[in-house]
């Protein structure tokens, strides 16, 4: 493995992290400035727009637990940091899917170190059953989640 090699999957990580935590903060300010309280219907029975303060993991795992808002931002800074050096010390192919992942860590360790919660707005639902809210950082965790799982499938 050459270090040519590994900075170049770094910067592509980096580039794709920054895009996405930067999207996802631009979503997260628009959401706030622009939902209504009492949210407002997208798609009526599908989607809805509204606003979260989640304090907790996702679905909002932990958040109830005394200090949960620095073992979740330690977590997030831990996962920026292992999907870095796996981009260094791994084969390429998997940037875009580790920058999904980081970028999307680092969009809400910023929500958890600036306001002590996360900021979810998107309610996905069908009749009464709910997926809980997330955001663009979420959605970004999840797709790098699948994308790098099947690289990973794919070469085994």
């Amino acid at each position: 493995m050459s270090w040519a090699g590994a900075r170049r999957r770094l910067w592509t990580v980096a580039a794709v992290a920054l895009a996405v935590a930067g999207a996802d903060q631009l979503t997260k300010a628009l959401a706030v400035w622009l939902i209504p309280p009492g949210g407002v219907s997208l798609v009526p029975g599908y989607v809805d727009l509204v606003l979260v303060a989640n304090p907790g993991a996702a679905f909002g795992l932990l958040a109830g637990l005394n200090g949960a808002r620095w073992v979740l931002a330690a977590a997030a800074a831990v996962a920026v940091v292992l999907g870095l050096w796996l981009a260094a010390t791994h084969k390429a192919g998997v940037g875009g899917a580790l920058g999904l992942i980081v970028g999307g860590a680092a969009g809400n360790l910023i929500d958890r170190l600036r306001l002590g919660h996360v900021v979810d707005f998107v309610d996905l639902h069908w009749g009464e059953l709910h997926w809980p809210a997330f955001n663009l950082a979420d959605a970004a965790i999840t797709v790098g989640a699948v994308w790098l799982g099947w690289q990973l499938v794919r070469r085994s």
